[in-house]
């Protein structure tokens, strides 16, 4: 089986997103064979042309009620109010990241300059600068579910023996970044941490942006402070972004860390089964699939990260192959199993806990 790439595959200068799809790539009747590897991507192909207006209006209206939600937090009328702005100030900022991270793919709005460097404003105040966001989450795309080299852009990975043979300090720094408390703290250690300050550590050059994104941080944070008060820090900051970064630094796991899920050596890797196999379905209700801009489509995405999110249901609803997926949910219940996982076990195939 292939192990070529959506991109590539999707990449056709001077033609058109339709030209070169071989009617195998177009939707077939239950009667026909099931399509794989390659042949599956291309029939995804279809589905990436953008719509430029819808595009920008989901930007433009979400951006809007965001800075409505903002303001409510920091306006003088009752407080029960002022938290209920910051909540919803809080789920606004993922929508928002969400479509943030699709025009990073160039799914949206991909040649419009304009959008370029508004998305680049907005990763600086989401502490993802485009710098670091591109470079990992590519990495990720590339190597998912890849037992060696899947921690960029994502949490680790261990085996069972490699967990039992590393040493206090390395198994310390393995739980820790998988632990619940830091995935849900993900504001501090995922963003600030991970994404901002730990880059620009590494590479200042190549992510000056990380340290623009840390100054433009706390310069809103002292302003809060010295305008609104504390409560207004709380609200307007760090209660959105407690939520923000907590809810998708939980997405980034249970999308590759679930009940079910798959990893690879070298030679059993191929970019559809990565896809298809470590990638869930995070089901949600249409409230949280509007809050999470369809990120729970999270396997389609991988397939094919060129498909707008708005196209996400239209191409799961299209294509017969894709409507079995391997699922999880926001349910209390499976947020539990997904975070006992630890370490893949080689014998069972399986991710395990470490009881």
């Amino acid at each position: 089986m292939s192990s070529r790439t959506a991109a590539e595959l999707n990449a056709s200068p001077g033609r058109g997103p339709l030209d070169g799809v071989s009617d195998t790539a177009k939707p077939h009747s239950a009667s026909k064979p099931a399509r794989t590897g390659p042949e599956l991507i291309l029939a995804t192909k279809p589905f990436t042309v953008d719509n430029t207006a819808k595009s920008w209006w989901y930007f433009l209206s979400t951006s809007a009620l965001l800075m409505a939600a903002l303001a409510g937090t920091i306006w003088n009328f009752h407080l029960l109010g002022r938290v209920l702005c910051s909540l919803l100030a809080g789920l606004l900022t993922l929508r928002l990241f969400v479509i943030y991270h699709d025009q990073q793919h160039h799914a949206i709005l991909p040649r419009s300059k304009m959008a370029e460097w508004l998305m680049r404003g907005f990763g600086i105040y989401a502490l993802s600068p485009s710098s670091v966001w591109r470079s990992s989450h590519n990495h990720h795309h590339n190597h998912n579910s890849k037992i060696k080299g899947s921690h960029i852009g994502s949490f680790p990975i261990m085996t069972r023996d490699h967990y039992l043979k590393s040493t206090k300090s390395d198994r310390f720094l393995y739980l820790f970044t998988r632990h619940p408390g830091t995935i849900f703290l993900g504001y501090v250690f995922v963003f600030l941490q991970g994404m901002c300050l730990l880059p620009f550590l590494r590479k200042p050059k190549q992510h000056f942006d990380c340290l623009v994104a840390l100054i433009v941080h706390f310069s809103i944070s002292v302003a809060l402070v010295y305008y609104a008060g504390w409560t207004g820090l709380l609200l307007s900051q760090t209660l959105p972004h407690l939520i923000t970064f907590g809810l998708g630094s939980y997405l980034f796991y249970a999308q590759h860390n679930f009940p079910g899920v798959s990893f690879y050596d070298k030679a059993g890797w191929t970019y559809e089964r990565a896809a298809l196999e470590s990638s869930s379905h995070l089901k949600t209700s249409k409230i949280m699939a509007w809050f999470t801009a369809n990120i729970g489509f999270h396997h389609i995405h991988h397939l094919n990260s060129r498909i707008p999110f708005y196209r996400l249901p239209e191409v799961s609803r299209a294509l017969p192959e894709l409507q079995n997926p391997k699922t999880t949910s926001l349910n209390p219940l499976d947020i539990i199993r997904c975070l006992r996982l630890k370490v893949w076990d080689v014998e069972k195939q399986r991710m395990v806990g470490l009881d």
